[in-house]
């Protein structure tokens, strides 16, 4: 296994493209950091988003893992092109012709998906420690270390989106297009969700209940958007009289759907190259 994730490593890093989006990507992710600089004053109204709490343990391990998971498209992109370049240079063939069989072909690019995702939890992780120390008024080690899940979700999250990238990329050959049609899928998912919602069964859970096995909304649901948990946020609707009852746990179920597909995703990017005459 070792070696195969070695193969598939030093693919990227020669490849300067993947090279730079990844770089990129671990460099924006540490932008995170930059949110507790930014102040705005205007007259009487000030905010401070430090000082908002969105820094404290252990809501810092929501909020961090909700933004990092937004920036999941540059490593989509190499995840992509990682599959679509094994067509376009030859190297799925030579490999093949080297005595890789199409299984360990197809492990060796989920064990590459597994990696980034691992690296990207860890790297959110200690950055989440760093800030939290920093500017958290909450620092014992039992509200420090609550909350973890969300870092479970988060690596969830990737392996399954990044699973489903890997699919795209067997599947169209080709990275703009297998790109363009993850778009498309997921404009597909949200006029469907949408018309569940408002026009099917408004006023009831069931749809919901549907959506939430859609590939995209399954990631989705993992980790939900944590802004409506600021008491900032609660006092304002308090005082228009909204009530937010937003379930904000991280969920077995929700966890259990996603790796499902991530199992669908890449058993089917097996049979595809499987099937297929290299």
């Amino acid at each position: 296994m070792k070696r195969l994730l070695s193969i598939e490593l030093q693919k990227i890093w020669k490849n300067r493209a993947s090279k730079v989006l990844t770089i990129s990507y671990f460099v924006i992710l540490s932008f995170i950091a930059l949110i507790a600089s930014i102040k705005f004053d205007i007259g009487n109204f000030k905010i401070h988003f430090a000082e908002m709490g969105i820094f404290n343990f252990p809501f810092i391990w929501h909020f961090n893992t909700y933004i990092a998971s937004t920036l999941k498209f540059f490593l989509a992109i190499i995840i992509v092109s990682m599959m679509a370049n094994e067509y376009s240079y030859g190297t799925l063939k030579q490999n093949l012709i080297d005595g890789m069989s199409k299984k360990e072909f197809i492990l060796s690019k989920f064990l590459t998906v597994v990696f980034f995702a691992v690296v990207s939890t860890i790297f959110v992780f200690i950055m989440s420690l760093l800030l939290g120390y920093n500017f958290s008024s909450y620092n014992e080690i039992g509200i420090v270390f609550s909350d973890l899940e969300y870092l479970v979700a988060y690596f969830v999250k990737l392996v399954g989106f990044f699973s489903f990238c890997l699919f795209l990329g067997v599947l169209i050959k080709r990275s703009a297009f297998a790109i363009g049609f993850l778009f498309i899928w997921f404009i597909g998912e949200t006029i469907a969700r949408l018309t569940l919602t408002f026009d099917i069964f408004p006023k009831s859970k069931i749809a919901s209940q549907i959506t939430q096995f859609f590939p995209l909304e399954s990631m989705s649901n993992l980790i939900v958007e944590p802004f409506s948990r600021l008491s900032v946020i609660k006092n304002i609707q308090e005082t228009i009289g909204e009530n937010n009852s937003k379930d904000f746990g991280v969920h077995p179920i929700a966890i259990l759907i996603v790796l499902v597909w991530t199992a669908i995703f890449i058993y089917s990017s097996y049979l595809l190259i499987k099937k297929r005459d290299l």
